[in-house]
């Protein structure tokens, strides 16, 4: 045991696990003395249980939060601290690596090659250089296009880990239905990222042991259709890399990690949002994504947003929920809700909040601001259905948005070409 390398793992439930799984779980040489948390409410204080932890830890690993970060490596004696999260700033990882150094610990990022798994099955993976790029809809987009191409192909979305509750009973999961959402007690955000994906007929697989999710999904695909996480490189190695970059934000191509080094790993690039960003915003994106990723190449997409009853916002006071990734990680002060609002002619924008709700605590105090809002009407941006999960009664206008290609040949153009180099459209 003393001849094993002492190691600490900052994470926030998700990249932290997997990398643990993949490369260090059955690793004689490795001792992981604990896992850190940050960015999710609630996440620390949990253990990662024995079951998933593997028979070199059969009292599981203790989560504890990121702010003992350098009292654990004096305690343990850490000899190596791993950062596995995502969509920080450059600055903020030199940071940790400072006080990782500064307390005597190696500080080590473990790239693709070490961590993506290999599927039996062709994959297309969907990234982003920033949370709220606009994934969700970006793969949706493709899972709709596969299943409806001549072929016919069957797609298993593989979502980017959201295990924020029972890890143990969140280690393989398979949801087609929404009534497999509730079984599951699933968040707000887990909501988010799965329910449109039901909705549109998608079966989506997710939860901790990637080793295990990977296996069951590509027995019942034809395609996996990774759906990532944040600003994360995919847990599986895909065959075609889609990343895709904000026209409306074209200055944070490379100021994230990992987000910049999504982008040089790209096979086709996706400038998003092109209908809402003005036309320099857009060369902007288009010339520094080029300039960082010259091989692949770039495409221009639009995400159109429309409202259920847009009659319904016209002159009214409007509270509008966006989802909560892109304002709370993304650092969008608005997102598509805001947008259809506006656009639909409301009399004023009362206030911007997210959809925040990882635990029952924080769904009541959202739907008690809602509810107490001076606004007359609630114009609803987050991808699920936040009125019938909180049981609201001011009156809710969803406003819902899709991918778009722009150009021609665009996205689906490369896809097809994919596709018939696979022998999967002919």
């Amino acid at each position: 045991m003393s001849k094993r390398v002492r190691t600490l793992i900052l994470g926030a439930a998700g990249r932290d696990f997997h990398n643990f799984n993949v490369v260090y779980r059955g690793d004689p040489a490795t001792e992981v003395v604990a896992f850190t948390a940050t960015q999710i409410p609630g996440i620390a204080g949990r253990c990662y249980p024995p079951s998933l932890a593997g028979r070199l830890y059969p009292e599981g690993i203790p989560i504890v939060d990121e702010l003992e970060l350098d009292a654990l490596v004096h305690q343990y004696g850490v000899q190596r601290v791993v950062f596995a999260y995502s969509d920080v700033q450059h600055e903020h990882v030199m940071h940790l690596a400072s006080r990782a150094l500064a307390a005597g610990s190696d500080f080590v990022l473990l790239g693709p090659r070490r961590t993506m798994l290999q599927a039996r099955v062709p994959v297309i993976a969907v990234s982003a250089v920033r949370t709220g790029c606009g994934k969700s809809q970006t793969a949706r987009y493709l899972a709709h296009r596969l299943r409806d191409c001549r072929r016919r192909l069957s797609v298993a979305v593989v979502r980017h880990p959201m295990p924020y509750g029972d890890l143990e009973r969140q280690a393989l999961q398979r949801f087609a239905t929404r009534a497999d959402l509730d079984a599951a007690a699933c968040t707000i955000e887990e909501r988010e990222e799965y329910e449109p994906h039901i909705d549109a007929g998608n079966v989506v697989y997710a939860g901790v042991d990637y080793q295990r999710i990977i296996g069951l999904a590509e027995q019942e695909a034809d395609v996996l259709l990774w759906d990532g996480g944040n600003n994360d490189f995919p847990f599986v190695r895909p065959d075609l890399h889609v990343v895709l970059v904000d026209a409306l934000r074209p200055a944070q191509v490379d100021t994230h990690h990992p987000g910049e080094a999504v982008l040089r790993m790209a096979d086709v690039v996706v400038v998003t949002k092109t209908d809402t960003a003005s036309a320099a915003e857009v060369a902007e994106a288009v010339q520094r994504a080029r300039a960082i990723n010259p091989r692949a190449p770039i495409v221009r997409g639009a995400s159109p947003v429309r409202l259920d009853d847009p009659e319904a916002v016209r002159g009214k006071r409007v509270l509008v929920i966006e989802d909560g990734p892109t304002l709370i990680h993304g650092g969008m002060p608005w997102g598509a809700g805001y947008v259809a609002a506006t656009a639909a002619g409301a009399e004023s924008i009362v206030q911007v909040l997210p959809a925040k709700g990882y635990s029952a605590s924080e769904r009541s105090e959202l739907a008690r601001a809602i509810e107490e809002s001076a606004a007359e009407i609630v114009v609803s941006g987050t991808p699920h259905d936040l009125a019938a999960l909180l049981n609201l009664t001011k009156p809710v206008v969803r406003a819902r948005y899709e991918f778009r290609d722009v150009d021609e040949p665009g996205l689906w153009a490369a896809v097809e070409r994919f596709l018939r180099g696979r022998g999967l459209q002919l």
